[in-house]
């Protein structure tokens, strides 16, 4: 053997040696396997030069490799020590009150977020805590399965409305509402990354026993009015307002008004299936006919939960839906005082403006709906009791919606062209 036969001996050896004994541990399977190749077919491009320099390596290649896996070195591989030791230890204990693992979503980014555990879940999807890696920022994302609810033509126009609310809701820049600081779909899961809101929402201030102050719950409803007002302007409409999408925090006096942009979604989905989403015990007369909406049926779902935050009982509740839909319908919304007797008289009457069947009727705009109720916060003492509508004639009819008082002509203001 020549002495050039030598050296390749000795070189394709050394490469074979340092492959079988520091990389091949290291690496995946996959690239384990194509590295191998290459050397093979390197070894054999060789053959017209040298063949006996390319036989010993090729051999102990081959086989050194086949031997490697054989053993199942793989599992020992130094490079993955965390993995090793998540395998070893025994799997933790989570906490009775902790959230649902990240796992329950089957993967641990969506997007460019990380995932770190479930918080919340809703008709249509789940809420996770997240963090997004670029700046150290905790976020939440809302999940829809939009491929879950729709199909063919039907979810091509889903996602298009879907993005077209995530950026009508992402211009909404306001501290009263939470921010939404990007859309996107991954997999067939469209998400919206929003900001995280420390705290929680009022739901559980809707019982009896467990109500705020009448100064707090006029405070923060009169935030959330201004908040819609403020997103109708730039002709968003909510169509979810209730006590479990408004966030509080009375540390940092926060009030954060949430889900702008999935409910249209939401409703798309009830409308195709027939089903309704959500709370259907807040909504509007004329959404709950699936008639045109606009921001006075967001005043509407704000007055039933201002009923709800003050008396622990919701205006119109029934076991069976068709009974409901009539009562949202025709049956005027009780009195308050009924409930709770020392409530204002002004509340009551700003109650019932509220929850009027006909839009045209209830308050012009958030703003207007959220300085009477600071006014009301701001009077002396209770008003006495008056009867809100007796002794008044019939107010007109507009299709199926009966008016409970009657009242001057509509304002002008009001935002019916949204």
């Amino acid at each position: 053997m020549t002495a050039g036969a030598l050296l390749w001996v000795a070189a394709a050896l050394v490469a074979v040696t340092v492959h079988l004994v520091w990389g091949l541990p290291r690496l995946s399977t996959h690239a384990a396997w194509l590295l191998t190749a290459a050397l093979v077919v390197a070894g054999a491009g060789a053959c017209f030069w040298v063949a006996s320099g390319v036989l010993v390596p090729l051999t102990a290649l081959v086989f050194g490799h086949v031997g490697w896996w054989l053993r199942g070195a793989r599992a020992q591989r130094p490079g993955l020590p965390a993995l090793r030791a998540q395998v070893a230890a025994p799997p933790a204990t989570a906490p009775a009150d902790s959230a649902p693992p990240a796992s329950n979503l089957g993967r641990a980014t969506l997007g460019r977020y990380r995932i770190e555990r479930e918080i919340g879940r809703g008709a249509m999807g789940a809420v996770y805590l997240g963090l997004d890696p670029q700046i150290g920022r905790q976020v939440a994302i809302k999940t829809m399965a939009l491929g879950r609810e729709f199909a063919g033509a039907e979810l091509v126009e889903a996602r298009t409305r879907f993005f077209r609310e995530a950026e009508m809701a992402g211009r909404l820049q306001h501290h009263d509402i939470v921010t939404i600081f990007d859309a996107g779909e991954e997999d067939g899961l469209a998400y919206i990354a929003m900001e995280f809101v420390k705290g929680h929402d009022l739901l559980p201030y809707t019982v009896p026993g467990k109500l705020l102050p009448l100064g707090d719950v006029l405070q923060t409803v009169a935030r959330v009015a201004e908040a819609l007002a403020y997103a109708h302007r730039q002709g968003v409409v909510h169509r979810d307002i209730k006590p479990a999408n408004v966030m509080v925090d009375a540390a940092s006096n926060t009030v954060k008004v949430t889900d702008f942009g999935i409910a249209r979604v939401a409703d798309a989905s009830r409308t195709r299936t027939g089903r309704v989403l959500g709370t259907p015990s807040f909504m509007s007369p004329e959404q709950m006919a699936g008639g045109r909406v606009d921001g006075r049926s967001d005043l509407y779902s704000l007055g039933v939960m201002l009923f709800q935050l003050v008396t622990g009982a919701l205006p119109h509740a029934s076991d069976s839906m068709a009974r409901l839909m009539h009562q949202i319908a025709v049956d005027p919304a009780p009195d308050v005082r009924t409930l709770r007797p020392e409530l204002p008289a002004s509340l009551a009457r700003l109650i019932a403006n509220v929850l009027e069947k006909r839009p045209e009727l209830r308050p012009a705009d958030g703003a207007q709906m959220a300085a009477e109720l600071l006014a009301i916060q701001t009077e002396p003492g209770a008003e006495p009791a008056m009867p809100l509508a007796a002794g008044q004639p019939d107010a007109p009819r507009s299709g199926t919606f009966e008016a409970t008082v009657k009242f001057s002509p509509a304002d002008p203001r009001h935002n019916s062209e949204l």
